[in-house]
């Protein structure tokens, strides 16, 4: 399962988030997946689209990098880096056409093929920084 688990990771960020293709979201997330976070839980795939929607009204042409994976049983951790340009709203930030980048983690919990769980950690609070900085 390991091989299929990290397989399907990379198609999570690949898919959804690389070509935009949120009906892929539908495909491979269980109906009751939950999303974690520092700011907040996720617990439903219509609230993950208003929340994919959102960041990609804000950064249109996010690119997310993958730089390592591991993958054992049911689970995968993908470590990433994420870069575009703030072109729309944000959280209250006016688009400041400023390029941003960050970097994460995400622990994906998979279950018969389809993602189940997944823990997101990143700084929102260092995104926000670089909005204001320039």
């Amino acid at each position: 399962m390991s091989l299929e688990c990290r397989n399907l990771s990379h198609r999570w960020f690949e898919e959804v988030w690389n070509q935009k293709r949120i009906e892929v979201v539908d495909e491979i997330v269980t109906d009751d997946s939950v999303g974690h976070s520092e700011a907040a839980d996720v617990a439903t795939i219509p609230a993950f689209k208003h929340f994919h929607g959102e960041f990609l009204t804000a950064f249109p042409d996010i690119k997310v990098h993958i730089e390592d994976t591991i993958s054992e049983g049911d689970n995968a951790v993908v470590r990433w880096r994420a870069e575009g340009t703030h072109a729309g709203d944000w959280r209250g930030a006016a688009p400041t056409n400023r390029r941003i980048q960050i970097r994460g983690m995400t622990w994906f919990r998979y279950e018969n093929g389809k993602l189940a769980e997944a823990w997101d950690s990143w700084s929102p609070a260092a995104l926000m920084l670089q909005l204001r900085e320039g």
